[in-house]
């Protein structure tokens, strides 16, 4: 399952730069700039934050299936209504990650849009986050994570797979196929070990301030790193 969303699907570009958001385009992190919104705005209960630290925990320890434990932890929307979310996520946005968008992920960006790339953002974060991010910093598409709404309010279910590890690699192959555009030709951008899979299988892996196990992996690989400041 992907979600895309594209102002102009019939130019034909030279290749694809997909880029994560979350500490690679933004200094932010979306996932925690919303909990943080939504336990000040009462739709995050006390619970449901000690249960996002508790599968944190099992995440990082690897104590169960990392994909079940991503999945759970968008449970927290359950119940809220999908209008309310979608305010909540403009206004993360535009209050905490644009402000937070690195001036070399401008600078990147314009290079691959001068060479008649299209750039992508590829990312686990929520459509609404995505949509509003690609909408002001002018990119052309998105391909993240969807949530699951009945009769106006979120279930707490994702869509399909979140757009996280391995799931991200799939979407990357699967958007080159789709736009007939080379995967050897493409880029991608990532901070984490996380992303290892998509870069893995990017003509052109880059690596932007990576985590240690990524820099590890990275260093063994000869991909790219670079270190982005302001």
């Amino acid at each position: 399952m992907e979600t895309i969303f594209s102002k102009d699907r019939k130019t034909q570009k030279n290749y694809i730069a997909f880029f994560d958001l979350d500490q690679t385009i933004t200094k932010s992190i979306s996932g925690r700039a919303l909990a943080r919104g939504a336990r000040r705005k009462g739709l995050m209960t006390h619970w449901d934050l000690i249960n996002a630290i508790f599968l944190s925990i099992e995440f990082r320890l690897k104590l169960k299936d990392p994909l079940k434990i991503i999945d759970n932890m968008v449970s927290w929307v359950k119940g809220i209504p999908e209008n309310t979310l979608v305010d909540l996520c403009k206004e993360v946005v535009n209050e905490v990650l644009l402000p937070s968008v690195y001036k070399e992920a401008i600078a990147e960006i314009d290079f691959h849009k001068k060479r008649n790339a299209k750039v992508v953002i590829l990312s686990s974060a929520l459509t609404t986050v995505c949509k509003e991010v690609v909408t002001n910093l002018n990119l052309d598409d998105f391909i993240c994570s969807e949530l699951e709404v009945k009769n106006g309010y979120m279930t707490g279910h994702p869509v399909g797979h979140l757009c996280f590890g391995e799931e991200k690699a799939v979407r990357l192959k699967e958007y080159c196929i789709k736009n007939s555009s080379s995967q050897s030709d493409s880029w991608y951008y990532g901070d984490s070990i996380s992303d290892f899979h998509a870069l893995n299988i990017a003509g052109n892996p880059v690596c932007v301030n990576p985590d240690k196990k990524l820099r590890k992996a990275a260093i063994k690989r000869d991909w790219k790193i670079l270190k982005w400041k302001s």
